[in-house]
């Protein structure tokens, strides 16, 4: 699934295709694709220029000025703008062409991810229902609020990480890079935390996001960003996908349990439980 990472190198790579272009047609092929109506959709779009392309979290932000389209890519969503004659492909849901002729594809193999169109005015609310946490920067993301958060709570700090909540962005891949550059267990209880422990996990989580839009993302199956390059990060990855290789920073075996559901990477030597 992407990532905060590789949701951000998309939103770049379409700013630079795709912003001050006009619509001239829109068709839906798989209608679940829209959840606020295909239809309605496809109508509303005609006309109207893409202004600015945003990102809240995991979520990609179509801006038209007076309204918005909001896109989760879920496991393997994929935009892909063609510039001529678009390919026949059954896993390609939504075409938006515009007025120079070339058109934006959205293609999703498992048809998870999701568009919705809304007032721009609505969006506010949108994402204050998801109970969205801060973006990982040093402006947004305060150490006291999320030490705050973990010392009062019971959950297994991974889980927790997740969520969310505490902050956007984190996914399975980067959760167990941050974990690992700050020495935590993936089951260490949030509470049990020491203050630099928890300071270690605030500085880690923003540290390894941004090189990770630095490098473009990880490329681990099938992501490719907006101009159809794989991502980097992957080589830069310190446990996760690394079991059984010895631990880069003290050489114990790399392992890999089952936390909740989610596979996890970490160093039993160096990340104690």
């Amino acid at each position: 699934m992407p990532e905060l990472p590789e949701v951000e190198t998309v939103r770049r790579g379409l700013e630079k295709l795709i912003v001050g272009k006009r619509i001239k047609d829109v068709k839906i092929s798989y209608p679940r694709l829209v959840l606020t109506g295909a239809e309605e959709f496809e109508v509303a779009l005609l006309g109207q220029t893409i202004e600015k392309m945003r990102r809240r979290g995991k979520y990609l932000i179509f801006d038209f000025g007076q309204q918005v389209v909001i896109s989760h890519l879920r496991m393997e969503g994929k935009f892909l703008l063609f510039l001529d004659q678009v390919p026949t492909n059954k896993h390609y849901h939504a075409f938006i062409t515009f007025a120079d002729g070339s058109t934006l594809v959205y293609q999703d193999v498992r048809k998870f991810g999701t568009m919705e169109l809304m007032p721009k005015s609505e969006m506010e609310v949108f994402f204050s229902k998801k109970k969205l946490g801060p973006e990982p920067t040093k402006e947004a993301f305060k150490l006291k609020d999320f030490e705050e958060a973990l010392l009062s709570s019971q959950k297994l700090i991974k889980p927790y990480l997740l969520e969310q909540r505490l902050v956007v962005g984190l996914g399975n891949i980067y959760v167990d890079e941050v974990l690992w550059a700050a020495r935590v267990h993936p089951a260490r209880v949030s509470s049990s935390l020491k203050k630099a422990e928890i300071k270690r996990l605030h500085e880690e989580t923003i540290r390894i996001l941004a090189l990770a839009v630095e490098k473009g993302g990880s490329t681990i199956r099938t992501y490719k960003n907006a101009l159809g390059e794989d991502g980097t990060m992957q080589d830069y990855h310190q446990v996760y996908g690394k079991t059984g290789q010895p631990c880069p920073r003290c050489g114990c075996e790399i392992v890999k349990i089952q936390l909740k559901g989610r596979g996890s990477h970490f160093c039993p030597k160096c990340q104690k439980l």
